[in-house]
């Protein structure tokens, strides 16, 4: 028996406010497929939908799915699967899924799919208890399911931040795209890893310490500086031979 979603009391936040505000920079283009685009706007809808779902930080050509994209075109799924497959791919599923505790993703999910904000923390414990016990699978289609998504979104509309002003206020709220992708305690585990170490950063085409031997890393053993210096002063006298053949020859005392 599948265990319901825990109840939780809404707050009043501004996108459950009706607006009546004139269009200005800060609202929010539509996406949709409901007056068959062209294949210049098929192409920003797909833009906007990676953009709202993986956030401008991991727009990445890795993170593309070829195979949603071209079903998305030729019409045989509308935006809510192409927006269900992108949440289920294994690129999002590595990037987000995994560095983060239930929580937080939970609530980076309610950010991107639904458009807003967390009410509180009995609604992200609701949540939580969805993915524990459905995995994430059962997670994204009961987000995709719920009334709020369907009456805001649909089937043919690309999610997106709702209403970040209020007609008191002169600027809106930040978008959820400044959220990093992982908190502080995934940060946590890279440093103990090494990653944030002064030793990475000093040699940033290195990887961290945890990840290379110990013969990789400076201060590198002796034996291997004396090859290292052998090899360079062996092909400095080297070079030094060739320019020199090169202008003897130039001027005719010797022929190569």
């Amino acid at each position: 028996m599948a265990i319901p979603l825990l109840s939780y009391s809404p707050s009043s936040q501004n996108q459950r406010v009706a607006g009546f505000e004139i269009p200005g920079d800060e609202q929010p283009r539509i996406y949709t497929t409901s007056h068959l685009p062209k294949e210049v706007e098929t192409n920003e809808l797909i833009k906007a939908a990676y953009r709202q779902i993986f956030n401008e930080q991991q727009l990445i050509s890795y993170n593309r799915q070829a195979a949603l994209e071209s079903q998305l075109r030729a019409g045989q799924i509308k935006v809510r699967e192409f927006v269900r497959g992108l949440l289920l791919s294994e690129s999002f599923r590595q990037r987000n899924y995994q560095p983060n505790s239930n929580y937080r993703f939970v609530q980076m999910c309610v950010q991107r799919v639904l458009g807003r904000e967390v009410y509180n923390d009995r609604e992200k414990l609701a949540w939580s208890i969805v993915l524990a016990t459905k995995g994430l699978e059962g997670f994204v289609d009961a987000l995709l399911s719920t009334e709020e998504y369907l009456n805001n979104f649909g089937d043919d509309i690309v999610p997106y931040q709702r209403r970040r002003i209020l007609p008191q206020r002169t600027q809106g709220d930040l978008p959820f795209a400044r959220m990093p992708r992982y908190g502080a305690d995934y940060r946590a585990k890279l440093e103990e890893i090494g990653y944030f170490s002064k030793e990475f950063k000093e040699y940033p085409w290195m990887k961290a310490s945890a990840y290379t031997w110990a013969w990789q890393r400076p201060p590198y053993p002796l034996p291997l500086r004396l090859l290292g210096t052998a090899i360079i002063i062996g092909g400095s006298g080297l070079l030094g031979l060739m320019l020199i053949s090169i202008a003897l020859a130039a001027f005719g005392i010797i022929s190569l």
